[in-house]
């Protein structure tokens, strides 16, 4: 069994040969200063490197009301810069460290001021998706295809676009005092998203699954109710669950913190597996596996906070406990962070994570 008909399997709630594998990495993990000084090799691919199941081949396109050609920095030092977005929001990034930006300024802070940006999100833009970039998605696609590997193409939606377009603090009190607002936010990305990936897959093909972002939760619970989900947010999710559906794709959920109490919601919605399941924030994977069994799949819940301690004992004590109760159960599961993997884990520490994976992860 390959790695495309393995990652099929698993997401049709199938137990195949052995659990899935994949990962994501802050980027100064791999770079000279971490990982090749420790022997990692300089520029490869760690989706190569490891011989992941699943590779990520683009499917992105521009999202921004007002597509910007240069960078507009609003203010700048040697240490950090802030950049005016195509939504009008004012983010302070790090310059020498990757990290989430900091909201200084948001223009979008009324259903009156989001009108032109709606109107311009309408407006056909033949910029958003530029032919260079279907071109190399389809080589990545058409390449990856060749390795055996399970495809996909991975995007926001709209958890996350709001929370880029208004900001926290004009989004999640809107979300209770302006729902007619949000209904609409969601329905105008939700078309936009339909109308553009009809040319995506047109322009570059379809790929095997997607991958949708949506961070719903923070390290002790989610950012609103389960019921502001039920009644705001997840009827959008599901239009777009089931859009992808219609075209055979099965869709991966990346959502940080804790989303326990959202994973009734999560299911209903037609998601077919959930990452990463943050350890760290309090999610814990065998007691999901108990509550919910395989209506959906897993991907995640390894403490990469067990890992950084680079402690073979505490990585044992982490990784083989979730491997042995996954097979018991045989429950689908892929192997993964419960996050990224940061540069305080060393090379060799996340090599022996993989080898006891290789050594325990099948059913």
């Amino acid at each position: 069994m390959n790695s495309h008909d393995r990652v099929a399997a698993l997401l049709r709630r199938e137990i195949p040969d052995q659990m899935g594998l994949f990962e994501h990495f802050w980027p100064e993990t791999l770079s000279e200063e971490y990982w090749v000084r420790q022997g990692y090799p300089k520029g490869e691919k760690p989706e190569h490197f490891f011989d992941y199941d699943i590779a990520m081949c683009g499917g992105w396109f521009n999202t921004e009301p007002f597509l910007k050609k240069h960078e507009e920095i609003i203010e700048e030092t040697d240490e950090w810069k802030v950049v005016k977005d195509g939504r009008g929001a004012s983010l302070k990034y790090w310059k020498k460290k990757s990290g989430t930006p900091e909201h200084v300024a948001f223009e979008v802070t009324t259903p009156e001021k989001w009108k032109s940006y709606k109107e311009a999100l309408l407006a056909d833009n033949p910029d958003r998706i530029t032919r260079e970039h279907m071109t190399d998605t389809r080589k990545n696609l058409e390449a990856e295809r060749a390795r055996g590997k399970f495809v996909v193409y991975s995007n926001l939606f709209i958890f996350e676009l709001m929370r880029a377009t208004l900001g926290d603090q004009t989004f999640l009190p809107a979300l209770l005092e302006e729902p007619d607002w949000i209904r609409d936010f969601c329905q105008t990305y939700l078309d936009f998203y339909r109308k553009h990936y009809e040319i995506v897959f047109r322009e570059a093909g379809r790929p095997d699954g997607m991958f949708i972002y949506e961070d719903f939760g923070f390290k002790k619970s989610l950012f609103c109710s389960p019921q502001t989900m039920a009644e705001l947010v997840m009827p959008y999710e599901k239009e777009l669950v089931g859009y992808f559906h219609d075209h055979g794709l099965p869709v991966i959920l990346h959502s940080c913190g804790d989303i326990t109490k959202a994973v009734p919601l999560i299911i209903a919605a037609g998601f077919d597996c959930l990452q990463p399941m943050e350890a760290k924030a309090g999610v814990n994977l065998i007691e999901l596996a108990k509550t919910f069994g395989d209506k959906i799949a897993y991907m995640g819940n390894i403490n990469v906070m067990a890992l950084a301690t680079n402690d073979p004992q505490k990585v044992q004590a982490e990784i083989l406990p979730k491997l042995a109760a996954m097979k018991q159960m045989r429950i689908p599961y892929f192997f993964h962070s419960d996050h990224s993997i940061p540069p305080n884990i060393d090379f060799k520490t996340y090599q022996y994570a993989l080898e006891l994976f290789r050594n325990k992860g099948r059913y």
